[in-house]
């Protein structure tokens, strides 16, 4: 089965193996960091329930309720609470829930920048392919001195341009669920922030809503 697949594309036989190896890691990528995606933008109704809850006094049931969640900002925000019923300096606090809130983005972009870069290897090896296939070709008719069959170099060509086929089949997937997956991520660090915010604006003013 190897040797088949050598003999597919020429001497862009390998580069179809790798390809078919890239294409094979980007889909378990895509789908493991889909799933554990999945519920990181979750919560944001108990959160701002938490808060309001948290400006009426009841900080014991609004910690409670937060820490429930599983979201990344409803483990910041949990902590946020916990630590200022426990009377932790602000300062301190502050930097503390800046180095969590940097863990989970990091936490949740891992392994992105792998599928990031198999989107863009993808169709270079492609080419190169091709390139490789080209030069085959016409390597064949130099040593026929011009009499080759127009067929043999026709399969050749054509065999060669399929490793670009293939480097654009890989790349494009993972270059869209790479955008998408970052673009959750970027979501959940946005929420993030928000529930921060809302919590220190709520600390700050002893305003009544979040």
């Amino acid at each position: 089965m190897p040797g088949a697949l050598l003999e597919t594309a020429g001497s862009g036989g390998p580069i179809i193996i790798i390809l078919a190896i890239l294409s094979l890691l980007s889909i378990a990528l895509i789908v493991g960091k889909g799933l554990s995606l999945a519920r990181v933008r979750s919560g944001r109704a108990r959160r701002d329930d938490a808060l309001v809850t948290w400006a009426k006094g009841d900080r014991e049931a609004a910690s409670a309720a937060v820490a429930q969640g599983g979201a990344p900002a409803d483990r910041v925000l949990a902590y946020a609470m916990e630590a200022t019923r426990r009377k932790m300096p602000r300062k301190p606090l502050e930097a503390e829930l800046m180095r969590r809130g940097n863990a989970e983005v990091e936490a949740m972009s891992r392994h992105l920048r792998l599928l990031e870069l198999i989107a863009m290897v993808s169709p270079l090896l492609g080419l190169l392919g091709t390139v490789l296939g080209m030069i085959q070709s016409f390597q064949q008719l130099e040593m026929a001195q011009g009499a080759a069959n127009a067929s043999v170099l026709a399969g050749g060509i054509w065999q060669a341009l399929l490793t670009t086929a293939a480097g654009l089949i890989v790349a494009i997937p993972a270059a869209i669920g790479a955008g998408l997956l970052t673009t959750r991520v970027d979501g959940a660090a946005h929420d993030i922030e928000t529930a921060v915010g809302q919590f220190f604006l709520l600390e700050d003013t002893g305003s009544t809503t979040p």
